[in-house]
C-alpha cells in the first residue's frame, strides 16, 4: 500500500521545504512503515552544510524519522489523527553511523513500540542503500487541539 505526497499531506501538517517524506513505500499494519525520502541537490541546507562536502544535517534525519513515525501512530489511532493534533518530540536517543548525501535515497522505517491517544515511542532505523546510517529511538507528545 504506497501513499504518495497527497495522502502524506493528509496527515502530516508539514509542508515544502519541511516535508521530508516524500512516499510511503510499505505498511505493515500499525506496526511498521517504510518510507522513502529523495535528497535532492538543490536542497537549500545542503549549500551551507557544508560548502564542498555537502551533508544532509542530522536533526533533518531525525524528523524524517519522526514524519514518518507520525504518519504511523495516525495508522493505529485514526480517530486521533482525524483532528490533526499537534505533535511535540519529547526525547530522541539516536545514533548516526554514516552521512546521507545529494542524490541518495533514504529509507525511513518506523516501528511502534507503545502508542497511547497522547503520546507515542518509535523504533526508527534510515538506510541508505541496504545500509544503515541512522538510528533513534523518539518519544512524542500528541496535543489534541
Amino acid at each position: 500500500m504506497r501513499w504518495d505526497k497527497a495522502k502524506i499531506q493528509s496527515v502530516l501538517p508539514h509542508r515544502e521545504p519541511f516535508l521530508f517524506i516524500d512516499e510511503v513505500i510499505e505498511v505493515e499494519g500499525t506496526e511498521r512503515i517504510v518510507a522513502a525520502t529523495y535528497l535532492r541537490e538543490e536542497a537549500s541546507y545542503f549549500k551551507g552544510h557544508f560548502p564542498g562536502n555537502p551533508v544532509m544535517p542530522g536533526v533533518l534525519i531525525i524528523e524524517a524519522m519522526a514524519q514518518a513515525s507520525v504518519i504511523l501512530f495516525s495508522l493505529d489511532r485514526p480517530e486521533v489523527a482525524a483532528g490533526h493534533p499537534d505533535y511535540y518530540l519529547g526525547k530522541v536517543k539516536s545514533e548516526f553511523l554514516a552521512p546521507a548525501y545529494p542524490g541518495d535515497k533514504l529509507i525511513v522505517e518506523s516501528r511502534k513500540v507503545k502508542f497511547l491517544d497522547n503520546a507515542a515511542i518509535t523504533e526508527t532505523v534510515v538506510k541508505v542503500d541496504e545500509r544503515v546510517i541512522a538510528k533513534a529511538n523518539l518519544i512524542f507528545s500528541i496535543q489534541k487541539k
